[in-house]
């Protein structure tokens, strides 16, 4: 059956079974391969997305369910809140292996996009669902910080 998808802003008609996971079609049918899968049981994060702007494990939720939503992938974050978060990752070398980083950039950017000054049990609870194996969660949230303050400092500067 086709489906309808909206994904970084562009429409995707992709013809597959309706229960199929979102994070398969988002890889293996559209070739957006930031989107990682991890564990296939949405306990990891590595295949986080924003659907409709709320970070979403799209290794469990289906095709089907997708349709009339915003889906954004790791290829598609723009925001003032992304740009932080990419800048501070690069800057505080938070990455070491680097596989799950995608879904720990997508859910540290959905939380700063509700959350503009987070508190460290904001940050806490915000990226439990993500496992990092190499264990960089102190740069992880050194770099939820540090974007917080440079996405305040820019939006300050703009104002």
């Amino acid at each position: 059956m086709a489906y309808l998808l909206t994904i970084n802003g562009q429409s995707h008609e992709v013809d597959v079974e309706g229960d199929m996971p979102l994070l398969w079609v988002v890889r293996d049918h559209l070739n957006l391969t930031g989107t990682k899968f991890g564990c296939g049981l949405a306990q990891c994060g590595a295949c986080t997305v924003h659907i409709d702007g709320v970070a979403t494990r799209t290794c469990v939720l289906t095709v089907a369910d997708s349709v009339g939503k915003n889906i954004t992938t790791i290829e598609g974050l723009t925001s003032p809140q992304a740009m932080a978060v990419q800048q501070a990752w690069v800057e505080l070398q938070v990455p070491q292996c680097g596989y799950c980083q995608s879904g720990q950039v997508m859910s540290a950017t959905a939380l700063l996009e509700k959350n503009s000054n987070p508190s460290d049990a904001d940050i806490d609870a915000a990226m439990s669902g993500n496992i990092c194996r190499c264990g960089t969660y102190p740069r992880i949230k050194a770099g939820i910080k540090m974007a917080a303050v440079q996405f305040k400092n820019a939006a300050g500067a703009t104002s």
